[in-house]
């Protein structure tokens, strides 16, 4: 048990990791006046869910055998110190080989990332008082539900046998649908898409890229929950896949627009890792190839789709971890090999008939329904309430100023690279 802890708990850093990484990969993307708005916005994550997960969402998420939801046996994280305590769904088959307080850390990590995707999709507007209410109601409301249902044994989605390794329906289905609804009560910027709103540093944002891609292996590696082969299986899965799609991306990039750039290389690569998340344990040989180049060609051309239908997505959350989630998830259904995982099932290309390909279907359509609704109709009472979104004024001002009386970058009178004369 000792060696599985060990990988747990430096999966769950890596994990923790990517949030930094994220900020990064957003803030390199606004404009200057807004990056530290959304750095704050991500970082905060880090500490309000951090709270809330140990007080109450883990119990709700892991807690009980409920098909819906969990209970309060480990409210305030009751008991999961003891020697003797196991998570009651994981049993038999499924019984961890970590201690339950290495899983409560693992997981703590991808209820942090999990809603700081949708900062993306709400830059520049949003006031960091309304993500405060939104981010902790929602954790609540809507993540340790659908939590519940794919990851516990007990949930219903997991029940069915819907297959999820590390967060495709959990994590990037979830948030990129909630950012949609989101963004449907918040409205566009103003400017947009008629304004020129391109990135301030792209190298900030390459950089993030690279932290994501580094701390990706614990994502979905350290779901094994073991150092096994499993666990190998899932680190080369991911890599592969996040390369190929970089290409796919690229490839398509260069043929519609006429060249291949670093920014379409980082999203590429960020689509790929999206769309191999739920896969990640399940598939093996060249399958994790094929899913990713599909996942970063299909990306690319559904991040177009903001501008036919006028929804302000600043920085294609939907188009990436909406979009990667639906076709990583679904994907499962078609590339799924149980010679790479018994625990799991095989899919259509693999023996395995339609059956687990509907299961996957279902899983999205209840995600997407949950999400969708719920985030939408949140949005609403907090821009009902104390407001969602910042005032023209504020918006015109820069995030950074408006919301925490700072700015990224400061060129001061005296030897400073902005001074003229």
């Amino acid at each position: 048990m000792e060696g599985n802890t060990a990988w747990v708990l430096a999966s769950a850093a890596l994990v923790l990791f990517m949030t930094p990484g994220l900020a990064f990969f957003y803030g390199g993307m606004v404009r200057s006046k807004n990056v530290l708005g959304m750095l704050m916005q991500n970082f905060f994550s880090m500490g309000l869910v951090s709270v809330l997960w140990a007080i109450v969402v883990f119990s709700l998420a892991f807690g009980g055998t409920g098909k819906y939801i969990g209970d309060f046996s480990f409210f305030g994280l009751k008991t999961l110190g003891n020697v003797k305590t196991v998570i009651p769904s994981y049993v038999g088959d499924f019984a961890l080989a970590v201690p339950p307080l290495a899983f409560c850390a693992f997981q703590l990590m991808f209820a942090i990332i999990t809603p700081a995707l949708i900062t993306g999709a709400t830059a520049d507007r949003m006031q960091f008082r309304a993500w405060v209410v939104f981010l902790g109601v929602w954790l609540v409301v809507v993540y340790a539900p659908v939590a519940h249902w794919v990851f516990a044994p007990a949930g219903w989605l997991f029940k069915l046998g819907a297959l999820d390794f590390a967060g495709g329906t959990v994590v990037h289905i979830n948030a990129g649908i909630a950012a949609l609804a989101v963004i449907l009560v918040l409205g566009r910027r103003k400017g947009w898409p008629n304004e020129q709103m391109p990135p301030h540093s792209l190298p900030l944002t390459l950089l993030g890229t690279g932290i994501l891609w580094f701390g990706w292996f614990g994502f979905n590696a350290g779901s094994a929950l073991a150092a096994n082969g499993l666990a190998a299986q899932a680190f080369l899965n991911t890599n592969n896949a996040a390369a190929a799609a970089m290409l796919g991306w690229l490839v398509v990039e260069r043929l519609k627009g006429g060249h291949a750039t670093t920014l379409g290389a980082a999203s590429g690569a960020v689509a790929g890792l999206v769309a191999i998340t739920p896969c990640a344990g399940f598939v093996g040989g060249i399958s994790p190839i094929i899913i990713g180049f599909v996942a970063g060609a299909v990306c690319f051309l559904a991040i177009q789709l903001k501008y036919r239908f006028g929804y302000d997505d600043a920085l294609d959350v939907i188009g990436v971890h909406l979009v990667g989630g639906i076709v990583g998830s679904l994907m499962v259904g078609l590339f799924a090999d149980k010679a790479v995982n018994p625990l799991g099932a095989d899919g259509l290309f693999f023996g395995g008939g339609g059956s687990l390909l509907g299961y996957q279907a279902v899983a999205v359509l209840a995600t997407l329904v949950w999400s969708g609704v719920i985030s939408f109709v949140l949005a609403k009472i907090i821009s009902a309430t104390i407001g969602l979104r910042c005032s023209d004024d504020d918006e015109l001002a820069g995030l950074d100023l408006s919301q925490h009386a700072e700015t990224a970058y400061s060129f001061g009178e005296f030897g400073s690279m902005g001074r003229t004369g």
